[in-house]
């Protein structure tokens, strides 16, 4: 091999190093922020990983909400009708927030059994029903009435 081809060698060999660096340090990122949906019964089942920021989504349980005496705490459960999660939340919570209706809260799963939301979010109309919702809710033999429908 001649020196120019070693050279060219070389910086051939230290691109490939570095884009494969870069995908290595792209990949991480991502696996790191990607969050994962579950439904209730899928976390009291265990499979939902307790150290990392999950969604949690379902229905707001009929008659489960509670807010504390002080500050912006709720206390309500989130349900697929077969098993149900208590989540405390600090905050305001969206209008259309309400018992009986689809909920996905962000945030992580306490060693105590209580889902702490970071965030909140409701439906946005009276048809909507997060796709993820509506599949955790399905799985569960819950059935939706007929004008609602999952995007």
């Amino acid at each position: 091999m001649t020196p120019r081809q070693k050279r060219r060698m070389a910086g051939v060999a230290l691109v490939v190093l570095a884009v494969s660096g870069a995908t290595a340090l792209a990949l991480s990122a991502f696996r790191e922020n990607l969050m994962y949906f579950y439904g209730p019964s899928q976390l009291v089942e265990g499979e939902a990983p307790g150290e990392r920021i999950i969604r949690l989504g379902g229905l707001v349980e009929d008659g489960s909400i509670r807010h504390a005496e002080e500050g912006l705490t709720v206390f309500f459960r989130v349900t697929d009708t077969r098993h149900s999660i208590p989540v405390e939340y600090v905050g305001l919570l969206p209008d259309l927030f309400r018992e009986g209706q689809g909920v996905v809260t962000h945030g992580r799963m306490g060693p105590d059994g209580v889902f702490r939301a970071e965030r909140v979010l409701a439906r946005h109309d009276e048809n909507y029903m997060a796709p993820e919702v509506a599949a955790a809710l399905k799985a569960a033999g819950y059935e939706a009435h007929p004008g609602q429908k999952a995007y």
